[in-house]
């Protein structure tokens, strides 16, 4: 039976949603509140990551988390402020970063991206639109043998769920990467990944809906919602009220606010990526990530994009050159002839990712409303995680059997 299903969010999993509900007969409409060129899905390192099987809610990240946190040029950069909502989150990663919640979580993380790469490779084959995709593996490059040593453990867990990966010194890696010049003591190699140009997909994808009666509406922000008996009527939204039979809240780190208008406590706290475009040619042709430095490298068509940092400081797009510096800075360290140019830090992004608690994504129903799919919460994955996430939506709605146990992503999971 068909049904009009209004989507709130137009992000990589917004519109994916959109592509299999069109697919099995629903009317569709996507609300964007922005304007379809900026925000996570266009920033992103752009990984199809099976690779990512462990939870960012883990001992590890815990630990160094800490020493972090105040630091505004690490990694992960936490912004001392007092905010009820994110001390909630904290609790709640707190308690979820144990080696048992870990473990727990491996089998559903690797099944969903596994799926996603399958879902990314089917679309290739469908002629609806091209766009850049290609498997060429990731390189995890260190420079000492310590993350070395933890990068390897992590890959020996990888190969007992069936992942091809090698371990490589660094003369091996420049066999593979001969003209990158990387000043590094090895790698790890992930033959599971691939990677892509996200403008260039969501662009496409976009135009693929339009000419297909999917509804979109841009720079149109929900506000509230009309309800009766458990269900949304009306979505309200500062230009239109929409009558629909379904909702999809795909509207990441704004999904969160959202949801407390229905009553729902989805607890998510927005952790902003940066990223920088080179249009130099860098040699690099395998996606890297950098290991000590937590920055993404990948050949996208037409420049390369170094991206990284997660910085938990509210819900703003402002940006932070220091971030922005210490993502150059310590991508020279790796590749010698690397220069980052003023201009193309100037010209920096920064994208918005919704994180849960537990580092597993929300997708399903909330037992309150019978007429609401949550779909948000993918952290550093959303972009990997797009179709599975689209295509178990379009599952529930249709009222099919789901192509994998959602029950891991319930979003009325305890923490």
């Amino acid at each position: 039976m068909s049904k009009n299903v209004v989507i709130i969010g137009g992000g990589i999993i917004g519109l994916c949603s959109a592509y299999y509900l069109q697919k099995q007969g629903h009317q569709v409409t996507v609300i964007e509140k922005s304007n379809f060129t900026s925000g996570a899905s266009f920033v992103n390192a752009g990984y199809i990551t099976p690779s990512h099987f462990i939870s960012l809610a883990s001992p590890e990240m815990l630990s160094k988390g800490l020493k972090w946190m105040l630091n505004p040029k690490s990694p992960l950069y936490i912004k001392p402020r007092f905010d009820i909502d994110f001390l909630k989150w904290a609790w709640a990663f707190k308690k979820s970063a144990t080696a048992l919640k870990v473990e727990q979580a491996i089998k559903p993380l690797l099944d969903i991206n596994l799926l996603s790469r399958a879902l990314y490779e089917e679309f290739k084959t469908t002629n609806d639109f091209n766009f850049h995709y290609e498997r060429k593996g990731l390189l995890m490059c260190y420079k000492t043998d310590k993350v070395g040593e933890e990068e390897w453990e992590v890959a020996k867990r990888g190969m007992k769920e069936g992942l091809d990966v090698e371990h490589f010194t660094a003369a091996e890696v420049k066999q593979i990467e001969p003209e990158a010049n990387l000043d590094i003591k090895g790698a790890v190699y992930y033959h599971s990944d691939a990677h892509m140009t996200p403008q260039d997909f969501m662009q496409k994808m976009l135009l693929y809906l339009k000419e297909n009666d999917v509804q979109i509406y841009n720079n149109d922000a929900v506000l509230d919602f009309e309800i009766s008996n458990n269900k949304i009527s009306k979505v309200i939204t500062n230009k239109q009220f929409l009558n629909c039979d379904e909702v999809v809240l795909a509207a990441g780190s704004w999904s969160s606010s959202l949801a407390k208008k229905l009553g729902l406590k989805l607890l998510l706290q927005a952790g902003k990526g940066y990223s920088i475009n080179v249009k130099q040619d860098t040699k690099i042709t395998i996606p890297t990530i950098l290991c000590e430095a937590k920055v993404a490298v990948t050949p996208m068509d037409g420049f390369t994009r170094f991206a990284g940092t997660m910085e938990l400081s509210g819900i703003n797009n402002d940006l932070n050159t220091l971030r922005v510096n210490a993502i150059a800075t310590s991508s020279a360290a790796y590749y010698q002839n690397l220069n980052i140019t003023l201009e193309e830090k100037a010209n920096a992004k920064s994208g918005l990712r919704p994180c849960s608690p537990d580092g597993l994504p929300y997708i399903g129903k909330p037992s309150k409303y019978k007429n609401v799919t949550v779909a948000t919460g993918h952290a550093m994955m959303g972009w990997s995680l797009g179709p599975a996430t689209g295509k178990l939506v379009s599952e529930l709605i249709s009222e099919q059997k789901t192509t994998l146990n959602l029950s891991p992503f319930h979003p009325d999971r305890r923490f």
